[in-house]
Formats: structure tokens, C-alpha cells, sequence
């Protein structure tokens, strides 16, 4: 499966995982959305969430800050997919469900859709990699067990009580505060 990121530049190079990804040759940059191919883009915005049906040819991703991830930027061709409650191990958003990077958002995404080595092949490129797939192991298989995104959003609302019910808040206290409620993706 092909990887594509829209490469925005407007956060550290240094931190960058799809630039680093692109040195590997295992994703392909793009400065323009034109040049973009045909595939699904993973689209936290999205009303609807990844699958295993979507069974893409080729997966899509917006690489900017997340202090600029509108709506409005995410503006690409092709069919738009929320990915599900996954929890970021990157050092920047440690902890933070959905806040994922570009790497984490392709590997949640080919573990999903059954491409879990190539899933591990581009975590390996990071420190954090492999705690990535490590936290959210169980999620990522039973996401991949699912049939469709009606099944994903059934499962994601598991992870999201569970969530919500840990420390002191409850899961509405929670994605109010970390603003992930407009972030749950919906079956059309």
C-alpha cells in the first residue's frame, strides 16, 4: 500500500515523521494536492471512520502541526476517513488519544487494514515507534477484526468509555477538555 503526505512544512523539520518516512523511501511527499493520487485521506474531520473495507490501494495524510489541522486543511481528492481511538507515543503528544503523528496516523491505518508489518516497518524508523504499537495493540487488532466502520465505531466507543472512566472525570469531562468530542468519527 502506497503512503502520500501533503507536506505542509510549517512545523519542525527535525520532528518530522513524514519527511523522515519520505528518506526511507516509504512514503512519497507532496508540496501540491494536485500531484496527490487516488486513496483514502485519513482525516480526523471525517464523518466517517477507517476500516478494514475501505481496503485502500494507497493511504492519504495531511502532514502540518496540529495547531493548524482545520477542517479547511484537509481539503484532498478521494474518500475521507477519521482514523479510530488510537493514543499517540510520540514524545510531543505522549498519552494524547487521536493527537497522532503522521506516522502513527499510517501505521494505525495499515495495521487496520491488515498491512501490520508494513505497519512495523515504518514504526521501526522511530525511538517511539514500537511503544506506538505496543499501547494500542489490543484496539489495532480489534479494529481489524471489524467488518466495517459501523463495527469500528462500536469498538472505538469501548476504548472511549474505558477511557473515560479511569482517573477523576467522566469520558464527557475528558473530551471536552481535550477537545477529542468533535474528533469521534460517525457512520453516515
Amino acid at each position: 500500500m502506497d503512503l502520500h503526505a501533503r507536506y505542509e512544512g510549517n512545523d519542525d523539520p527535525a520532528k518530522c515523521t513524514a519527511r523522515k518516512l519520505a528518506r526511507f523511501d516509504l512514503a512519497t511527499l507532496h508540496r501540491s494536492a494536485r500531484s496527490i493520487p487516488a486513496g483514502v485521506v485519513l482525516d480526523p474531520h471525517a464523518e466517517q471512520a477507517f476500516s478494514p473495507a475501505d481496503d485502500p490501494e494507497a493511504l492519504v495524510a495531511l502532514d502540518c502541526s496540529w495547531e493548524t489541522a482545520t477542517a479547511e486543511a484537509f481539503s484532498l481528492r478521494g474518500p475521507h476517513r477519521a482514523l479510530p481511538f488510537l493514543v499517540a507515543a510520540n514524545p510531543v503528544n505522549f498519552g494524547h488519544p487521536f493527537e497522532l503523528t503522521t506516522v502513527e496516523a499510517f501505521a494505525g491505518a495499515l495495521f487496520i487494514a491488515g498491512e501490520s508489518e508494513k505497519a512495523e516497518e515504518i514504526c521501526s524508523k522511530f525511538r517511539w515507534g514500537h511503544t506506538f504499537l505496543e499501547l494500542n495493540a489490543e484496539p489495532l487488532r480489534r479494529y481489524a477484526e471489524c467488518a466495517d466502520s459501523s463495527e469500528v465505531v462500536v469498538v472505538q466507543a469501548e476504548y472511549m468509555a474505558d477511557e473515560g472512566s479511569g482517573d477523576e472525570t467522566d469520558s464527557e469531562e475528558t473530551a471536552e477538555s481535550e477537545g477529542t468530542s468533535d474528533r469521534t468519527p460517525r457512520v453516515e
